[in-house]
C-alpha cells in the first residue's frame, strides 16, 4: 500500500491514496465508500459510469490555465488590480471548500480558476512594471520545471515512494511553518526573519520552494496516474486538474520572487 500524496486534495480520494484499490471493475462491492456507492449505484449518471483518464486530466488542466490566463490578462489590461484582494480571499476560501468537500463540479473548479487568475495577473502587473520582461521569463521557467518533473517521473529517474513521499510531506510542513512565522515576524521587525526580503537567505528559501513544488507535482503525477488505473470516475479529473493548478500557481509565483530577487541586485 501506498502513502497518501502530499496534495490535500489529491489524498481525500481513496483511489488516489491506494492503488490497490479497484474503483469500476468487477461485481458490486460491499463496501460504504461513497465514491464507490456513487459509481455503482442505481443514481449513477454518464459522468459516474466513465472512467477518469490521463487525457481527460491534460484537457482539463488546460482549460483551467487558459481561464486564469483570460481573467489575468483582463485584470492587466484594464487595471483592476484594486479587485486582487477580494479574489485572494474568495480563491482561498473557494479552494479550500473544493478541498475539503471533494467538489468535482467544473463550474466550482473553473471559477476557482477564474478568481486566481485575477491575483496573478495584478501580481503579475506589479512584478511586470517593476522589472520588465519579468513575467515571460516567470512563465518560461514555470514551464520548464514542469515539463522537466513530468520527464524525471515518466522517464523513471524519480521514483515516487512511500520515504520520498514523507520526506516532500515534512518539508512542506516546514516550509509553510516558516513562512507563517516570517509574515508575523515581519510584523514587528521590518523584513521579518528575511526570508522574502531578496537577500541571500530569501534565495536559497525560494529555491527550496520551487525545488519542492517540482516533488509535489512529480507526487502528484504519481497519485493521478494511480486514480487511472484504479477506475476512478471520470468527474475526477476535474479535481486532479484543480490539484495539479494548485502547485503550478505556487511554482509560478516563487520563479517570479526568484527572478525579482536577481533583478534588484
Amino acid at each position: 500500500m501506498r502513502n497518501t500524496s502530499n496534495n490535500p486534495a489529491l489524498t481525500r480520494i481513496p483511489a488516489f491514496a491506494n492503488a490497490n484499490k479497484t474503483v469500476g471493475f468487477g461485481p458490486r462491492p460491499q463496501t460504504a465508500d461513497p465514491i464507490e456507492q456513487g459509481y455503482f449505484g442505481p443514481s449513477a449518471t454518464s459522468r459516474d459510469t466513465g472512467r477518469m483518464t490521463i487525457e481527460d486530466v491534460t484537457v482539463r488542466t488546460a482549460m483551467l490555465l487558459v481561464t486564469a490566463i483570460v481573467t489575468g490578462a483582463v485584470t492587466w489590461t484594464l487595471d483592476l488590480y484594486v479587485l486582487a484582494l477580494p479574489a485572494m480571499v474568495v480563491g482561498l476560501v473557494l479552494g479550500l471548500v473544493i478541498s475539503f468537500k471533494q467538489i468535482t463540479n467544473p463550474a466550482a473548479i473553473i471559477t476557482y480558476a477564474a478568481v486566481q487568475g485575477v491575483v496573478l495577473g495584478a501580481i503579475s502587473q506589479v512584478f511586470e512594471q517593476r522589472y520588465p520582461g519579468i513575467v515571460v521569463q516567470a512563465v518560461i521557467g514555470t514551464t520548464g520545471v514542469a515539463a522537466g518533473a513530468l520527464f524525471l517521473y515518466r522517464s523513471g529517474r524519480i521514483r515516487v515512494t512511500p520515504k520520498l513521499t514523507k520526506m516532500v510531506f515534512a518539508g512542506l510542513i516546514g516550509f509553510l511553518s516558516l513562512a507563517v512565522v516570517n509574515l508575523i515576524a515581519s510584523i514587528f521587525v521590518s523584513g521579518g526573519l528575511g526570508l522574502r526580503s531578496g537577500g541571500p537567505l530569501a534565495i536559497v528559501f525560494s529555491l527550496f520552494a520551487i525545488g519542492l513544488a517540482s516533488f509535489c507535482l512529480i507526487i502528484d503525477f504519481d497519485y493521478i496516474e494511480n486514480g487511472v488505473k484504479a477506475g476512478l470516475p471520470e468527474r475526477y479529473g476535474w479535481y486532479a486538474a484543480f490539484s495539479l493548478m494548485v502547485t503550478l500557481i505556487w511554482l509560478y509565483i516563487e520563479i517570479l520572487r526568484l527572478l525579482s530577487y536577481f533583478r534588484s541586485r
